[in-house]
């Protein structure tokens, strides 16, 4: 069984084309993401947000 939907697949794939191309910025301070880690995160956080299958955030 798949750990993600299709859907968050494309939101993380989309985050990650956007901090390719310097266009993808963070939601609290508005700085540009350079981060690769953050990018996804970024991704699946939207994905979250819309319903998608996705697993919770794991809790530091």
């Amino acid at each position: 069984m798949a750990k993600y939907s299709e859907k968050a697949q494309d939101k993380v794939e989309k985050a990650m084309h956007e901090r390719k191309h310097g266009t993808l910025k963070s939601g609290s301070t508005g700085k540009t993401v350079k981060s690769r880690k953050q990018a996804i995160a970024i991704g699946l956080s939207e994905a979250r947000r819309e319903g998608a299958k996705v697993p919770k955030k794991k809790s530091s």
